[in-house]
């Protein structure tokens, strides 16, 4: 797309937003074109407290589905688009409703913790929400004589445990993206980068936290970037963090741990897709009212919390 034309989109986006009352949020992975037209992003957690208290009536997220999901659980009563149908999480495709019932069944007295990267009727089913960025305080805030159910990731739940020395009921889910790093791309960079620090995503297994300077959600990237004395960052995680990261710190330099590092879902919404949503005002999210009111209850638990 040459800049004549993409400005020509930008322009036609930002009327459709004022004309129909819409507000444009978007994930820290998406494309870089759509972070810069976008009028918040963030990661799970921001997001979903910024969804939770605005004052528009449409919401064009561009993210993956269980996000424009999680916006039209927080505000049922606005229009929730969501640009690209077919954009959707595998990692939260690998816990089914059915599935969750079954193994509540097997730990009845168990708290199930629910990662934000969970479809709509799959949160029904849980006690509390969390996000990557929360995930290690909600969980220190159940009762140690407590058995804690944690889905869909394992290697979230696995980094958590770990670090708190709790015993936890890993679901076998993952994000294809983070587990495609390895212990071994890590030490190949910081060979070729020593005088780099190492930052990774919490959903990275466990032996590749172990090596990095710290594993953080994406949000918490961003601050420990701004405050890190070290000129040059490796980044493990979805490649897209790298726009925001050198957009926000423009004197250092952020290498990516992997060019491979790549969600497809998330980078399948275009400038014309966000485009297409607020001319045509589709795709929406619909979802039942009683999978609203019970997938509600863990969410806003969540962000009662503060955490």
């Amino acid at each position: 797309m040459n800049n004549s034309s993409q400005k020509d989109i930008e322009n036609k986006i930002l009327k459709l937003k004022k004309d129909r009352n819409a507000i444009i949020l978007a994930h820290n992975y998406v494309l870089g074109e759509i972070q810069d037209i976008a009028d918040f992003c963030g990661d799970s957690l921001e997001l979903s407290r910024k969804a939770a208290g605005i004052p528009e009536e449409t919401i064009v997220f561009a993210g993956v589905k269980f996000m424009a999901e999680t916006a039209k659980i927080l505000c049922p009563e606005k229009t929730v688009l969501h640009p690209v149908a077919g954009a959707g999480c595998p990692m939260a495709d690998m816990a089914t409703v059915e599935d969750v019932r079954n193994i509540k069944e097997k730990y009845p007295s168990a708290v199930t913790v629910c990662y934000v990267n969970s479809n709509a009727d799959v949160k029904t089913e849980a006690d509390i929400c969390c996000t990557s960025g929360n995930a290690e305080k909600l969980v220190a805030s159940i009762p140690e004589d407590k058995d804690i159910i944690f889905l869909p990731d394992q290697n979230l739940g696995a980094n958590i445990a770990r670090k708190l020395n709790r015993k936890i009921i890993l679901w076998e889910g993952y994000c294809p993206t983070h587990m495609r790093i390895s212990p071994e791309m890590v030490k190949r960079k910081q060979d070729e980068f020593p005088e780099s620090e190492t930052i990774v995503h919490l959903e990275c297994k466990p032996e590749v936290v172990a090596i990095a300077d710290a594993a953080l959600s994406t949000a918490g990237m961003l601050k420990y970037a701004k405050n890190s004395t070290a000129k040059k960052l490796i980044v493990g995680t979805e490649i897209g963090m790298i726009h925001r990261l050198q957009k926000e710190n423009p004197g250092k330099i952020f290498i990516p741990l992997s060019e491979q590092a790549v969600c497809m879902d998330m980078k399948m919404p275009e400038l014309k897709d966000i485009l297409n949503s607020l001319e045509k005002m589709e795709t929406q999210i619909i979802l039942d009212k009683e999978t609203i009111r019970k997938a509600h209850l863990p969410i806003k638990k969540m962000l009662d919390s503060k955490f």
